[in-house]
């Protein structure tokens, strides 16, 4: 698969307002590892390899687990993650397939218990953002780097 466009060479001003919320949202209260993970599970829903292969390698970074990244796609089912992550990946899948969803009131409700009203803000721009990254990668076919393999 080769890029189709690189966006950034083509229209870095039009790409800097996203690129200065994602500044913005670094330091809107919520969690590093929190944002890293809804990153995460919105560009596994959308399959996009680039963006999982960038917020896998920052998660690692920055302390995350191999388990809970490996289980991100079973978070249900896994007890690794915190009730407010729980809250916040339901939110995130919730807005990933809002054509379907439509945004359940119970997924609203819990991350209503778990996240004052500006972090309610600050997670659904979170997750607008990343769908948005994700469609941009996907649409002009973002290579991921080269992927070092171990033996």
């Amino acid at each position: 698969m080769s890029q189709r466009l690189d966006q950034f060479a083509v229209a870095p001003d039009l790409l800097q307002p996203m690129l200065q919320q994602e500044e913005l949202l670094k330091s809107s209260g919520l969690e590093y590892s929190l944002i890293e993970l809804v990153k995460l599970r919105a560009s596994q829903m959308n399959g996009c390899a680039f963006c999982i292969h960038m917020h896998t390698h920052d998660a690692r970074a920055h302390g995350e687990s191999e388990d809970r990244m490996h289980l991100l796609n079973a978070w249900r089912e896994a007890d690794v993650y915190t009730a407010k992550e729980r809250a916040a990946l339901a939110w995130t899948e919730a807005l990933t397939e809002v054509a379907h969803t439509r945004a359940p009131d119970a997924d609203y409700a819990k991350i209503a218990e778990h996240f004052s009203p500006r972090e309610q803000v600050a997670l659904t721009l979170l997750i607008s953002a990343i769908n948005s990254w994700n469609r941009i990668a996907i649409g002009f076919r973002m290579p991921h780097p080269p992927v070092e393999e171990s033996k």
